[in-house]
C-alpha cells in the first residue's frame, strides 16, 4: 500500500506491508488509466475507496480510490447525491451508500457503485424512512442497515437488503435505540456497538443471531463512543476512536475476544479520530481520516499486532468529513 503525505507525495510502507513500486528510472505516471483496467491490473490487491463526506464548509463530497499498482490516490466518480454521515458497505463486489444527510434533510435513498465502470446507479430500493448515522454491514449475502437518526430521534429499526429482489425487509428491532454506532460480523453473529441513543454516547453492545432472529446483550465496551471505526481482524472485533459521552474526541482502541466475551485495551492511535474508518486493507488494520477536534484529517495509521503499535502511514489527497471507507477484495 502506498499513500500520500499532506503535500500529496507518495510514501512507502515499512517492510512487511505489500506494495508495488514504480520501476526504477521510470517517468512519473500522470496519465489516467480507465478504472476498469486498473481493477484488472490489481486483481490480487484489495481496492480501497473513501466515499462521501459533507459539511457546509466542505460540501465537495469527493470519492477517492487508492490504486496500489501506481501507489497513489485517484479521483473516482462522485455519488449522485452529496451527503455526510452516510453508511458505506460492500456486497458482491459493489459499494453501497445508504442514508446520510446534508444541511437540508436526511436521505432514505441508496446508491450503488460499480468499480468496473466507475459509475454510480440510483436504481436501488430505498430504506423505509430517511435516516443518517446508520450502521451498514454484509452478512450471508445480505446488507443490514441498523439504527440511525431520522432527524427527530435515534431509532432501533433494522432492515435487510436482498440484492436478488432489490428489496429491503424489516427485521427484529434492536433492544436499544442507537445512531452513529458501528457493526461487525464475527463467527456468524452480528454485533452492534456504541453509538448515541439521542442523549449520550453508549458503551453498550448487542448481538444478533440470524438463525432465530433475536438480539441479546453482550459485554459492554470499556469506553462509551459514537462515530467510531470498527473492523474484524485476526478473529477479534476492533473498535477505535470516535467521541465519548463528554463529546471529546478519542484515540483509544479496544478489542473484543469472542472466546472469553471480554473487551481489552489496545495501544492508542497516534491521533484522536472522531468520524473515522477502520478497515483491513491488504492484511493490515488501517485507521483512516476522521477529525481530531481541530481539523478534519487526511492521515492514515497502520496497526502492528505483533508489537501492539500504530505508525503513521501517509495520507489521502482530500479530506472527507463524515465520509467512510470501503474495501473491495
Amino acid at each position: 500500500m502506498g499513500v500520500c503525505n499532506e503535500q500529496g507525495a507518495t510514501l512507502e510502507p515499512e517492510t512487511g506491508h505489500r506494495m508495488i513500486k514504480d520501476r526504477k528510472g521510470g517517468s512519473p505516471r500522470s496519465r489516467r488509466t480507465p478504472l476498469s483496467h486498473r481493477r484488472q491490473l490489481s486483481k490480487r490487491k484489495d481496492m480501497m475507496f473513501v466515499v462521501g463526506g459533507w459539511t457546509q464548509e466542505d460540501p465537495s463530497c469527493l470519492v477517492e480510490q487508492f490504486c496500489p499498482e501506481y501507489n497513489e490516490w485517484r479521483a473516482a466518480a462522485r455519488m449522485v447525491n452529496n451527503r455526510g454521515k452516510v453508511a458505506v458497505g460492500t456486497l458482491d463486489g459493489m459499494i453501497y451508500t445508504v442514508g446520510g444527510e446534508d444541511h437540508i434533510r436526511c436521505y432514505s435513498s441508496v446508491e450503488r457503485y460499480n468499480p468496473n465502470t466507475d459509475s454510480w446507479s440510483t436504481d436501488v430500493a430505498p430504506l423505509s424512512s430517511p435516516r443518517s448515522g446508520v450502521c451498514l454491514v454484509e452478512m450471508d449475502g445480505y446488507l443490514y442497515a441498523i439504527g440511525g437518526h431520522d432527524g427527530i430521534a435515534a431509532i432501533n429499526t433494522v432492515e435487510r437488503y436482498d440484492p436478488s429482489m432489490n428489496t429491503w425487509s424489516k427485521q427484529a428491532v434492536m433492544l436499544g435505540r442507537r445512531s452513529a454506532g458501528v457493526a461487525a460480523v464475527l463467527q456468524g453473529q452480528l454485533y452492534v456497538m456504541g453509538g448515541n441513543d439521542g442523549v449520550m454516547a453508549l458503551n453498550s453492545v448487542e448481538r444478533y443471531n440470524p438463525v432465530d432472529g433475536t438480539w441479546s446483550i453482550c459485554a459492554h465496551m470499556l469506553s462509551p463512543r459514537e462515530n467510531a471505526g470498527c473492523a474484524v481482524y485476526l478473529g477479534h472485533i476492533y473498535v477505535s476512536g470516535g467521541r465519548d459521552e463528554l463529546n471529546l474526541e478519542l484515540c483509544g482502541v479496544e478489542r473484543f475476544d469472542p472466546d472469553n466475551m471480554r473487551w481489552t485495551p489496545v495501544k492508542r492511535m497516534r491521533s484522536k479520530r472522531d468520524n473515522m474508518s477502520l478497515v483491513v486493507f491488504n492484511g493490515a488494520l488501517t485507521a483512516v481520516g476522521g477529525s481530531d477536534g481541530v481539523t478534519n484529517l487526511k492521515t492514515i495509521e497502520v496497526y502492528c499486532h505483533v508489537t501492539n503499535t500504530w505508525r503513521h502511514f501517509g495520507s489521502m489527497k482530500s479530506k472527507h468529513p463524515g465520509g467512510r471507507v470501503a474495501v473491495l477484495c
